[in-house]
């Protein structure tokens, strides 16, 4: 049998070749023809579509670097020089127009053109780009008078038509400004040189709060301003020097008017500094037997009888009322229960109150799951909580917190997760307070590092719940574990900087 042999593929023919070479010659004259037909005249230059696509190449690449310019000069050079930000700001955006506007000159006049020629064309139009952009002028000009001055910076607080915030950006044509709701505010330059701006961080942060208080008449004035000057001793943003005054301002209507005069460093905060002293001095007159005032009247009445007649008939057909409902337990009563903040008065309290939150579980609801890590320290007001191990073979109940009981101290302030399932047995409430919260009060209350650490030397299952794991991060060695509560002490002292003295106060 003799094999057939199928014959190589043919290329395309001359035929076709040609034909193709024909159409790429078409085409390339039809190219130049297109972009080199001059469109209109400029002077004696004939502009055509390639002298556009060069011109906005070159111009393109004028900007460019301009604005590497600017970088470099402000980021770079004149950081390396010690100029301050505004001045950076100023000279790299001056630098950068003057190699903008000059190489735009260059690369029309390289171009062809003789901007001679068009000189009273220009000068037209720019006045009449000048009016129509008058407004933008002033802002690049007020950009540059805030940077050259440098009154204002970034990370100033300044207080502006009735907004306050701290100064997020500056630019050439606008300020931002972000207020304390966590919103920006976007600010002409033009209205920030040109209305009154006070600048809290001009030199530093310090300022004078004044604080209105009105007592009712027949206090004594002299214990007023003794609980007045006394409250702003226990405030711990005032400072001593200036002294703070109580200012005794005059009888309002229903009142004997006060103003506390005080002076902090941090005026930033000063609206939680004002409801702080508003607490402290409302918490001191309660004390001291001191009355707020309410607005009083006297009221005559024209038929006396007929409003007595209307009171006897209601008295009259007033029903029995029903078993009231008892009122639930407000969150200082709840804890108080819990012996670690039972000595603390109502102002410690309060700030107790402000560090955590309330968690409420259902029955059955798990808080933590056994090896994950939970970064509260956790209160039970209400119900119940199961500590439960759980392991292949096993599910058993360690401990179950109850009411005015605390849980989560060691993996908190060792950041290890918690040994056990933390599980509702029941409806229950606690009070959360994370890890910088719990820190902060250990710092203000150092004798409760004391009463933690001796209520979890009582908890030795936990302690061997932990035991292994604390061995492994080098934490914990068998010498410890002989007094279990010196050691908590100790840690607790070397985390949160609690000295053995402060806690035993």
């Amino acid at each position: 049998m003799i094999a057939q042999i199928n014959p190589p593929p043919q290329g395309p023919g001359p035929q076709a070749i040609a034909n193709v070479l024909e159409q790429w010659h078409f085409l390339n004259i039809w190219l130049f023809e297109t972009l080199n037909t001059p469109i209109f005249k400029l002077g004696t230059e004939s502009i055509t579509l390639w002298w556009i696509i060069q011109a906005c190449f070159l111009l393109l690449l004028v900007g460019v670097f301009a604005k590497a310019t600017k970088q470099f000069l402000k980021k770079f050079l004149l950081l390396k020089l010690r100029f301050s930000e505004g001045n950076r700001e100023v000279i790299g955006t001056l630098t950068s127009l003057g190699v903008a506007v000059l190489g735009f000159i260059v690369v029309l006049q390289a171009m062809g053109l003789e901007l001679a020629s068009f000189a009273v064309i220009m000068g037209g139009l720019g006045i009449g780009i000048g009016f129509g952009l008058q407004e933008l002028t002033r802002n690049l000009v007020s950009g540059l008078t805030i940077f050259g001055e440098n009154k204002l910076k970034v990370g100033d607080l300044i207080e502006f038509n009735n907004h306050i915030g701290y100064i997020k950006e500056i630019s050439i044509r606008s300020t931002i400004i972000r207020t304390f709701r966590g919103s920006d505010l976007v600010v002409p330059n033009t209205d920030l040189t040109s209305n009154l701006v006070v600048n809290w961080n001009y030199e530093n942060c310090s300022g004078r709060l004044e604080v209105p208080v009105s007592v009712e008449y027949g206090s004594d004035l002299v214990l007023v301003t003794e609980v007045l000057l006394e409250s702003a001793a226990m405030e711990k943003n005032i400072v001593s020097e200036p002294a703070p005054k109580a200012v005794f301002l005059g009888f309002g209507d229903n009142s004997l008017n006060f103003e506390l005069w005080v002076w902090t460093e941090r005026i930033d905060q000063r609206f939680l500094i004002f409801s702080s002293l508003n607490h402290i001095i409302q918490y001191n007159c309660r004390r001291r037997g001191i009355n707020m005032p309410f607005p009083q009247r006297d009221i005559w009445l024209r038929n006396p009888e007929s409003i007595c007649l209307a009171v006897s008939d209601q008295d009259n057909n007033a029903t029995v009322p029903g078993k009231e409902v008892g009122e639930s337990p407000t969150l200082t009563q709840l804890l108080k229960k819990n012996f670690c903040f039972q000595k603390l008065n109502d102002l410690e309290i309060r700030n107790v109150i402000e560090m955590g939150k309330r968690w409420h579980l259902q029955p059955g609801e798990i808080l933590i799951k056994q090896n994950q890590y939970h970064s509260y320290f956790c209160i039970v007001l209400t119900g119940a909580i199961d500590a439960i191990y759980e392991n292949e073979k096993i599910s058993n109940r360690i401990f179950t917190f109850k009411q005015g009981e605390f849980f989560g101290e060691l993996p908190l302030m060792l950041e290890i997760p918690y040994p056990t399932t933390m599980i509702a047995a029941e409806d229950s409430t606690l009070f959360l307070i994370g890890k910088d919260c719990f820190h902060i009060l250990l710092a203000n209350h150092p004798q409760l590092s004391n009463l933690v650490a001796e209520e979890l030397g009582k908890r030795q299952d936990a302690l061997q719940g932990y035991e292994q794991k604390l061995k492994e991060m080098g934490l914990l060695e068998e010498a410890d574990l002989k007094n279990p509560v010196e050691w908590i002490r100790q840690r607790i002292n070397k985390i949160f900087g609690v000295s053995q003295e402060s806690a035993y106060r």
